[in-house]
């Protein structure tokens, strides 16, 4: 029948919150937070028996529950403590069935985030006590009411101390047990369920909590630009070069053998150097430690600009280099930091001609301002005549090096421009330099 099988489904779902493997596991959960309530409960008993007079806690009800109230605010003040809310998180995650995601990560470092912490421990704490307590009264308890009317032993010494008035009232004790019993399941589901519930609630992220994780992700997309920008600029250009230098020598295979030689020695060149730079970039994703023993340096305009403009003029493509150092008289004397990302910037805009300008290249590279103050730049310039008669330059990639190249200018506080001008393809970058740390 539709109906009875309606009712059996509901009565097996039922029967699965209160006794399925999520629910014992929240009882777990629930005994756990009973035995760590017991230091704290244990330390309030000898306070409640001092007060008292040397009183024994255990044989009397009020003194007990007094125990129980002051083990309540103790386990409140040891929460603020930032290691109990990962380890609450955890036990919540384990035991508790609720999604991570609704969790907060790491200790509480904010007095608000702490005072959640502190509510929730006391929660946990103050209601796996009650559980537990009943874990173990009413177990041994429910099984002698059920086992009442079979064992007449039991039986004379119910009615002898006057659980029941009749010699009938203990055949009903098994019932009792029973309910017993089922009340136990109930209130361990429900104490459960609340816990679970309040989870989110006391042990989600705060709004600090929010604001260092979405810091963490930003700093962790930085360092992969970073990455992404650093092997892009070197494995593109030295690909770049590589080809059409072996183009070039192909061409000329049977006619210039010296060109070849030349060529042949410049890709040997571009590969070594190229290993060795992504070396220090596959060691950054390795060990997270930019600055290795081992690592390549990376490339600066005082140490590799003649390099680089050999390996593209080896390429077959005719460069015009127009340097200007400023006032300090070399590229040596500029911020370190300028001076990797101008070189860089430069790699681009000669793999980009490479790849998609025609003609020869004009380079300009020079400081302007004053020697002393703050107002100083590097302006790099490049030209080139555009791959269509057009004016406008076809394109077979997404622009990433452009557009790294960019990223990399407004890090230091510049700018990048390009696109066509007068006829020919612009690259421009200024780079601030005013007291740049060297």
């Amino acid at each position: 029948m539709p109906g009875g099988n309606g009712m059996w489904t509901r009565a097996r779902a039922g029967t699965g919150r209160v006794l399925g493997a999520r629910a014992r596991l929240r009882w777990v959960h629930l005994i756990l937070g009973g035995a760590l309530l017991m230091p704290y409960f244990l330390l309030a008993q000898v306070v409640v028996s001092v007060i008292s007079g040397g009183g024994n806690v255990f044989s009397s009800a009020p003194l007990t529950f007094c125990a129980y109230g002051l083990s309540l605010p103790l386990a409140a003040v040891t929460a603020v403590f930032g290691l109990v809310r990962p380890m609450s998180v955890g036990a919540v995650r384990a035991l508790c069935g609720v999604p991570g995601e609704l969790l907060a990560e790491g200790p509480a470092r904010s007095w608000a985030a702490r005072g959640r912490t502190s509510a929730w421990w006391t929660l946990h704490l103050g209601v796996g006590a009650v559980i537990s307590g009943m874990s173990l009264a009413v177990p041994p308890m429910a099984v002698v009411l059920i086992v009442l009317p079979f064992v007449s032993g039991l039986q004379e010494a119910q009615v002898k101390a006057g659980w029941f008035a009749t010699d009938t009232a203990p055949y009903i004790a098994p019932l009792l047990g029973i309910g017993l019993l089922c009340g136990l399941v109930l209130c361990a589901a429900g104490a459960g369920a609340l816990l679970a519930r309040m989870a989110p609630v006391l042990l989600g992220p705060t709004a600090a909590d929010r604001l260092a994780a979405a810091e963490e992700r930003a700093a962790d997309l930085a360092v992969r630009n970073r990455l992404a920008r650093e092997l892009h600029d070197a494995v593109g250009h030295a690909l770049s070069a590589v080809t059409l230098q072996a183009v070039a020598a192909r061409r000329v295979l049977d006619t210039d053998p010296g060109f070849v030689r030349e060529a042949l020695a410049a890709i040997e060149d571009t590969t070594r150097r190229t290993v060795g730079e992504l070396d220090a970039v596959l060691g950054l994703l390795r060990d997270g430690d930019p600055a290795r023993p081992d690592a390549a340096p990376a490339p600066t305009l005082a140490t590799d600009l003649d390099g680089l403009l050999a390996r593209t003029r080896a390429a077959g493509t005719t460069v015009t280099a127009h340097q200007d150092p400023g006032p300090a008289g070399a590229w040596a004397q500029l911020p370190a930091i300028a001076s990797r990302e101008a070189y860089r910037i430069v790699q681009e805009g000669l793999s980009n001609a490479l790849r998609h300008g025609t003609g020869p290249i004009e380079l300009r590279i020079a400081v302007q301002g004053e020697e002393v103050g703050t107002h100083r730049e590097l302006e790099i310039t490049m030209t080139n005549p555009p791959g269509s008669a057009d004016g406008r330059r076809p394109r077979t990639t997404g622009g990433r090096g452009l557009h790294g190249a960019a990223e990399r200018a407004t890090l230091l506080g510049g700018r990048v421009e390009a696109g066509p001008h007068q006829g020919l393809w612009r690259l421009r970058a200024v780079l601030p330099l005013g007291g740049g740390p060297r």
